[in-house]
């Protein structure tokens, strides 16, 4: 009872409004979980990619990787996105500096809902998990929006401007494209290229990489493996990731006719 009573503690502690501490607290980095929740994302890899942060914030390696900065400590918060107007933070601001809290994280992120929306708006996840950084009451080198996706920008504003604008004030922007299903609706929509499209159109800023998720039994490590890459960022490289930084994608095409994304270059031409 006591150890349950002091659980509850800590994790009412954690979500007090950090801005609300009056000065800004020093973090080594300022992680936005943007997650894509999306009508074409199904139900059973929504809940697939919920766990697997869950599992990843349970994790002793994760939990190692967040200690072992210069610090100790991130700042995570963690949102839902579908069309232009449904964004959600359903996990706000949190110091990660332990495993106590790293566990009520995962408790907490366990306990919410799911939610669900039509239509895919990577521009409007984009500005609205990046104004979640002004005035979140922290201080750090590295702000980082990791976005999810299953597919192109294809509602509301065009993606690259909203790209374009937040990676000038200083965000990095990566990706983790879900290329589980390469056809749906009998072949009328086809994501071959996603992750080309996720590299070309979507990421950027330094240290920008894109690790795609390409069956439902890799979502939770890959979701692990990408934390570990984000939190330890360019002082580790745990799994450095190279781009060919060339036009293969007709970003603007795409968004007039999502239906099909084909990469401009042939894929076997990708490292070369």
């Amino acid at each position: 009872m006591k150890t349950t009573a002091l659980f509850l503690v800590a994790t009412i502690a954690i979500w007090t409004p950090s801005g609300a501490l009056g000065n800004e607290v020093e973090v080594d980095l300022e992680l936005v979980l943007a997650v894509d929740v999306s009508s074409s994302v199904q139900e059973d890899e929504q809940f697939l990619q919920r766990q697997g942060y869950v599992t990843a914030f349970q994790s002793p390696r994760v939990i190692a990787a967040i200690r072992s900065g210069p610090l100790g400590r991130i700042a995570v918060a963690y949102v839902e996105w579908g069309d232009p107007r449904n964004q959600r933070l359903i996990v706000p601001w949190t110091i990660v500096d332990d495993r106590l809290s790293a566990m009520s994280l995962a408790y907490r992120l366990g306990q919410e809902p799911i939610t669900r929306s039509f239509g895919t708006s990577i521009a409007g996840a984009i500005r609205y998990s990046a104004a979640l950084f002004e005035g979140n009451g922290f201080q750090s080198e590295r702000r980082v929006i990791d976005l999810s996706g299953n597919g192109p920008n294809n509602l509301g504003a065009p993606v690259g401007p909203a790209r374009d604008a937040v990676v000038a004030q200083g965000v990095t922007i990566n990706g983790l494209p879900i290329m589980i299903h390469l056809t749906r609706c009998s072949g009328l929509s086809s994501i071959e290229g996603l992750d080309y499209y996720f590299e070309d159109c979507v990421t950027g800023g330094p240290g920008a990489f894109v690790i795609p998720i390409r069956r439902r039994e890799e979502i939770a490590e890959t979701i692990q493996r990408k934390l570990l890459q984000e939190i330890a960022g360019p002082r580790e490289g745990l799994y450095p990731i190279a781009f060919v930084k060339r036009p293969r994608i007709d970003c603007a095409g795409i968004e007039k006719n999502p239906a099909r994304i084909l990469p401009l270059v042939p894929r076997e031409s990708r490292e070369h």
